[in-house]
């Protein structure tokens, strides 16, 4: 049996209330503070994981005590990379063969190249099977509410991130248009070169010409406000911490948000740890790494800035091949109900019959 561990982190400082009761009370920066000097620690060991092939593997999640916006910059990169390489050693010292980088582990510097090199076993970012779901979610959903691809306009914001500029050149194949939103107007020029369709922007709010929007920028803040949707509009948010505000839920329930790359996993899953998901479930790139080990590959299997479109495709076949799918949406910690559908699918055909730019202002 291939046994994999996988990093885990706080995405507000607050959730270290769920290992120390008394942070609900303690201000973010000394939470903050106090976790820069932690060293890793297990945070569960995983069970119950069956292919439909017969193979099986068991892992690790390993708690690295650094938040989002500590590994942007609130401290040296240098501290981060050494934080994360501490727990590829947990990993491996209990018997991990593959550890995959959770959230922003997989984003902050090089993309796991640094670590990967220093690390004791093989590392992946989970990057790949995360394009391939946010990809099929997004097309799934389109699906729902009757959206032609061919003539629709997508959005990706993020699109100079390895996941976004993936997620591009994938979809663009199939939308009549293509939004890319950057910060950098070079660079997102530069990956419109390479999307069918594509043109750069670094305005925010021309996603609201969009049908469908792909948002996974590495901000760590909220982008996608209600004032820049249209209606009828679908949101797939697969960043970590979201891109999309929760005044959108408030505010916009004429339009569809689902959360990218939520994965039912294959057996009987036990993770004995509380993600916000349902049982038996768990977010795309934890499930690349399992793949990886139920596939009996222990290697660096997606690592750095760019991931072929080869990758995405071969390793959503052997998702297929262990039984891993598609969870049923989610958004805001809550399923997506059929009426979520079914009011974004009427608010879409309700706004065609104005003209167009009435229904955009």
């Amino acid at each position: 049996m291939t046994k994999f561990a996988f990093v885990i982190h706080p995405i507000v400082p607050k959730d270290v209330a769920r290992k120390y009761p008394i942070a609900k009370y303690v201000p973010d920066a000394i939470i903050e503070k106090f976790l820069q000097h932690k060293r890793p620690v297990i945070g569960s060991y995983v069970t119950g994981i069956h292919s439909p092939t017969g193979a099986e593997t068991e892992g690790w999640l390993i708690a690295c005590p650094l938040t989002p916006s500590q590994m942007m910059g609130k401290v040296p990169l240098e501290l981060v990379y050494e934080r994360i390489v501490q727990c590829t050693d947990l990993a491996a010292e209990r018997g991990a063969q593959l550890i995959g980088l959770g959230a922003f582990t997989s984003v902050v510097g090089d993309g796991g190249l640094t670590v990967a090199s220093r690390s004791k076993i093989p590392v992946t970012t989970g990057n790949s099977y995360t394009i391939a779901t946010a990809c099929e979610g997004a097309l799934v959903a389109a699906g729902y509410l009757d959206i032609d691809v061919a003539n629709a306009t997508l959005a990706v914001v993020g699109a100079t991130g390895s996941i976004g500029k993936t997620c591009a050149i994938i979809l663009g194949k199939k939308f009549g248009r293509v939004i890319l939103i950057g910060r950098d107007e070079e660079r997102t020029a530069l990956v419109a070169l390479n999307v069918q369709n594509g043109e750069a922007s670094t305005d925010i709010s021309r996603i609201r010409e969009a049908d469908v929007i792909v948002t996974v920028s590495s901000a760590g803040k909220e982008l996608v406000l209600p004032e820049h949707l249209r209606p009828g509009a679908i949101v797939c948010d697969v960043a970590r911490p979201r891109d999309v505000s929760a005044r959108v839920a408030r505010e916009r329930p004429d339009v569809l948000v689902i959360e990218g790359g939520v994965i039912a996993v294959p057996g009987d899953a036990k993770f004995n740890f509380n993600f916000g998901f349902p049982k038996k479930t768990a977010y795309a790139c934890m499930s690349e790494t399992i793949i990886l080990a139920l596939e009996n590959r222990p290697e660096s299997f997606t690592l750095g800035k760019d991931v072929s479109v080869e990758k995405v495709e071969e390793i959503a076949r052997l998702a297929v091949k262990h039984g891993f799918k598609l969870a049923s949406f989610r958004a805001f910690e809550r399923e997506v109900g059929l009426e979520a559908i079914d009011r974004a699918r009427k608010a879409r055909f309700a706004s065609f019959t104005v003209p167009r730019d009435r229904a955009l202002s």
